[in-house]
This record gives C-alpha cells, sequence and structure tokens, in this order.
C-alpha cells in the first residue's frame, strides 16, 4: 500500500481498535485517525496507537473542517446496542453519522468501507446470502439495513465495500458489557467457577467470526476492485453448548449450564454466513475456526 491517509470512525471500539493497530503495525507509513465520542468505548483500546485521535460524535461533526483530503475512510462508530427502543437516537447517530461520512467520502474522493452487520437478516433462513430475506426485527437492525440501501445507491459514484459482520469476538470487547459476544459472557462467568448461563436449552446457533478474521476482511477491502456489500462471518454455525464444552477444556473446568428462559421475543434463533461471493469477490477466507479462534483470544485476552 502506498503512502495514504487513513480515518476510523469509531476507532476505539471493539473492532475499529483491533483494525487500527492493526494496520498501524503492518502499514506504518500512512497516516492515520481516529474518530471517537468515547460515550461507550475504552480509550484503553488505543494506548498502542500512534495517530492522531478526536473525540466528537461523527454524526454532528463537519468532517471538512478536519480533513482536507482522506484516501481510505473505515466507518465503525454507531450505536451498537440492539436494545435500545430509541429509533431517533439510533437513526440519527447511525443513518444521519453514515450520510455524513458519505458525503464527505464523495467529496474527498476516498474508498468508504463501513460496518453493516448480520442483524438485518432477522429470523431469515441459512446460509444468509446479501440481498435476500432481509427481514430485521429491531431498530439497530434497521438502521444498518437503511444505510446498506442508501450505500446500493452510491456503489457508481465511488467504490464503497459494506462489511455484514455476523458474530464477532475477540479481545478488546470486554467493555461492551451486556453487549459484548456470547464468548466472553460465557468466559467470563466460568473463568469465576460460575455455571454458564444461556437461554433454554442452549442450542441457538451462531456464526461466530473471529476479529482476526474481521481485520482481514476489511484488510482486503481497501484493495477490493468491486462495490458491494459482503458478509463476513466463518461461514459455519455453532451452538452455545459446543462453545460451553470447548471453554470448560480450555479452562479445565467441567461446568454445566444453567439454562434460563429467553425474554427477547425477536432472537435470532440461528446464523450462518454464505461466505460464496465474499470469496470471489473480496478473495476472503476465514482462517479461525471456533476452536483456534477461542485459543487464540484466551491467549491474548484484553478486556
Amino acid at each position: 500500500m502506498k503512502h495514504k491517509k487513513i480515518l476510523i470512525t469509531g476507532g476505539a471500539g471493539f473492532i475499529g481498535s483491533n483494525l487500527a493497530l492493526t494496520l498501524q503495525k503492518k502499514y506504518p507509513d500512512n497516516d492515520y485517525f481516529v474518530i471517537n465520542n468515547f460515550s461507550s468505548a475504552n480509550s484503553n483500546n488505543l494506548t498502542e496507537f500512534k495517530g492522531k485521535i478526536i473525540s466528537a460524535d461523527i454524526s454532528k461533526l463537519n468532517l471538512s473542517q478536519y480533513f482536507d483530503k482522506i484516501d481510505v475512510i473505515f466507518h465503525y462508530a454507531a450505536i451498537t446496542d440492539t436494545t435500545l427502543t430509541d429509533l431517533n437516537k439510533m437513526m440519527s447517530n447511525n443513518t444521519e453519522g453514515f450520510k455524513k461520512v458519505l458525503r464527505f467520502a464523495i467529496k474527498s474522493k476516498a474508498k468508504l468501507i463501513y460496518a453493516s452487520s448480520a442483524s438485518v437478516y432477522g429470523p431469515s433462513k441459512n446460509p444468509m446470502k446479501v440481498g435476500e430475506n432481509e427481514i430485521p426485527t429491531n431498530i439497530y437492525a434497521a438502521s444498518k439495513l437503511v444505510i446498506d440501501n442508501i450505500a446500493r445507491k452510491y456503489f457508481d459514484t465511488l467504490p464503497i465495500i459494506g462489511l455484514r459482520c455476523f458474530n464477532v469476538y475477540g479481545p478488546k470487547e470486554g467493555y461492551k458489557g451486556k453487549n459484548a459476544s456470547i464468548i466472553w459472557q460465557l468466559y467470563s462467568q466460568m473463568k469465576e467457577g460460575k455455571r454458564p448461563r444461556v437461554f433454554k436449552y442452549g442450542e441457538q446457533k451462531r456464526d461466530h467470526v473471529y476479529i482476526k478474521d474481521v481485520v482481514k476482511a476489511n484488510l482486503l477491502a481497501i484493495e477490493c476492485p468491486k462495490s458491494g456489500i459482503f458478509n463476513v462471518g466463518f461461514g459455519k454455525a455453532v451452538s452455545f453448548n459446543e462453545i460451553i464444552k470447548i471453554l470448560n477444556e480450555m479452562l479445565g473446568t467441567n461446568l454445566e449450564p444453567e439454562y434460563i428462559d429467553n425474554p427477547f421475543k425477536n432472537y435470532q434463533e440461528y446464523t450462518e454466513a454464505d461466505l460464496t461471493e465474499t470469496n470471489k469477490i473480496l478473495k476472503y477466507v476465514p482462517t479461525y475456526d471456533i476452536k483456534k479462534g477461542i485459543k487464540d483470544y484466551l491467549r491474548n485476552l484484553t478486556p
């Protein structure tokens, strides 16, 4: 990669910080900028970051006042709480924030890579494929689908890549609390000797994708010659019971799950990514299956 100016919105968050630090290490000659309002992110995620950090709300920021030219924008600033019910707040932050970034990308002739979400599929059939059965069941998912539909209108205007991430897990997510991955939730309980709590009866399945594979997809997106929205997962669903079994093996424990009632009406029981187009166009092939991913996670664990 030739010298570039790279902006990462939401760069102190889980995916954003892992991406920023990987880019900095892999391409040290670039100029890096992070924007975050730190309302929910963790500043400790960027202790090793050497670029410029701007503390601001992307939905209220005039990017042109800070930058005259950016080559690549990674847009990860968003409200990610799927339980939030304030529609105006969600749309103002997520959708309007994206529109501002998009307008600046057009003006700056930047490549725009942004975070979509597998939540847009809702309870649809598996494996889940971009453009089919997109049925959001909460306002977070709805905001992401609105963003995807806006992005599609500009595919011929500038290079735009939407990465529809499935259930991401890995280091630097612990600050998210109840919004952290089920793997973090279960590990946090089990390391304390507590029985892991899951909804009855632990057979819910998710496509769990390790953060290093998600970062890989973002790096591949820089060179991708075609605009589009692509699933980013491992491509195989794993049950919560299987995760508990793996964690018991790696922690040397024998903790039985505690099954509890599920209070959520609109709950994705099963998600699995169709990676056909992602493999073909983005050239993305995941490296970390669930066992390899959890093993690496525990080895490199930081909250």
